[in-house]
């Protein structure tokens, strides 16, 4: 009798995305809803969660159109990637690296993504928007 060893069943990209207001609560809420879901595939969050604050906060700061939301979108690929995904309305508005100056009380919120992040970047969206991403290794 011959014996089959079980084969490995890859795991599949997992997603979730949401459609937030992008208003300072709507930039909480991404970040709960980033730890909750990690959580609910058995992921770290801290990390992740920090990204997302900081994504979202640019989003609604400064990607922020009245009367349109920003997106949020995760990805776990089977690696155990994680892209972070925050597509906001205001693709005119690409992003860049800033030194704030150490007086500055904002302006670090990329260089925090880019310490956490092992890559980042922008891409152009459809409507006008861009999706600022990282990903987490």
């Amino acid at each position: 009798m011959s014996q089959k060893t079980p084969t490995q069943i890859p795991l599949l990209t997992r997603h979730f995305a949401v459609q937030l207001s992008a208003t300072r609560r709507g930039a909480r809420l991404a970040r709960l809803l980033t730890e909750r879901q990690l959580d609910a595939w058995g992921e770290p969050h801290d990390v992740a969660a920090q990204v997302v604050a900081e994504l979202a906060s640019n989003a609604v700061r400064h990607g922020r159109v009245p009367g349109r939301d920003f997106r949020l979108r995760l990805k776990l690929r089977a690696d155990r990637t994680l892209r972070i995904e925050v597509t906001d309305a205001r693709g005119d508005r690409v992003p860049r690296l800033a030194d704030p100056g150490e007086d500055a009380e904002g302006g670090r919120g990329l260089r925090i993504v880019e310490a956490y992040a092992d890559r980042w970047g922008v891409t152009e969206a459809t409507a006008g928007a861009k999706t600022v991403w990282a990903e987490l290794g």
